[in-house]
């Protein structure tokens, strides 16, 4: 099942994409106004009979996509987690995953614009693979760890790279306003048992500019889960990015920027491409 969180007719909502159109759950399902309540509420095998059972009530070209998850209560990204990234930035192999975090004002959806700010030029593309919790825990083996993704996404982990660099901390070119994108929707855990098969291209105006296969995460999916629910319980809604692969924009010669008037597609295999156009920042 493909979820989403939408726009219509000026009323903000969640659903399921199907071949014939958008049905509409926050109509349908009493108590749950948002993705993130459905998945806290446990109720996503009976979002999936209704989606069965309901007639579409949005044609897709109809709405405007959000942020999978508009409002989560965590947006946690892992750096350096893939081995001709870290090669590519001059770093090494770090015993336990970098992470950092990101503000849900950060982020928009698919096919909508991202925000290149007005301080900088230096803004680059990650095309990257984020997971959304759907079960709460702490302290969960890496054994159980699959068990408590809802679903996964695309994500562009857009970054202000001159930003990032200001300390060793990344957090200031990690989280400018609207420089980022998730979606286009979550594709349901059941749809992907097994997260480490996918492929991931980052295009930016049609050019591959990132090419690669989940297995090469240096810090795998259960792993990461694992080590970040220890430092703090995961509940329904958060989301983990994943990290990117080596390609980024800031390691070329000369350095390949976003400009207002690109467009950058993060493609997922299982999932679908996440596309969004650059536009700068209003004066």
């Amino acid at each position: 099942m493909k979820l989403l969180s939408f726009i219509a007719k000026g009323r903000a909502s969640f659903g399921a994409v199907t071949d014939n159109g958008v049905v509409d759950l926050g109509k349908r399902m009493a108590g749950c106004a948002t993705l993130r309540q459905l998945l806290e509420a446990g109720r996503v095998a009976e979002a999936a009979k209704l989606v069965a059972a309901g007639a579409p009530d949005h044609k897709l070209e109809a709405i405007s996509f959000a942020p999978v998850i508009p409002d989560p209560g965590k947006i946690i990204c892992v750096g350096l987690n893939y081995r001709d990234h870290v090669a590519e930035t001059g770093r090494t192999v770090t015993e336990k995953p970098a992470l950092f975090v990101r503000f849900p004002c950060s982020q928009v959806g698919h096919l909508e614009s991202i925000v290149k700010p007005k301080v900088s030029d230096d803004f680059d593309y990650e095309g990257e693979l984020a997971l959304v919790i759907g079960k709460q825990g702490r302290h969960i083996p890496a054994s159980d760890a699959l068990d408590h993704i809802a679903g996964y996404a695309c994500y562009n982990e857009g970054s202000i790279r001159d930003w990032q660099r200001h300390t060793s901390q990344f957090l200031s070119g990690k989280t400018f306003a609207e420089s980022g994108s998730f979606g286009p929707w979550l594709v349901t855990a059941d749809e992907i048992p097994d997260p480490s098969k996918l492929t991931l291209q980052t295009r930016l105006n049609g050019a591959v500019v990132q090419d690669t296969t989940t297995d090469r995460l240096i810090t795998a999916i259960p792993e990461l889960i694992a080590y970040i629910s220890t430092i703090c319980p995961l509940a329904p809604g958060d989301v983990i990015v994943t990290g990117t692969p080596g390609g980024v924009g800031a390691k070329r010669t000369p350095p390949l920027w976003m400009r207002p008037g690109d467009t950058v597609e993060v493609e997922i295999s299982d999932i679908g491409i996440l596309r969004n156009k650059v536009i700068a920042e209003a004066a």
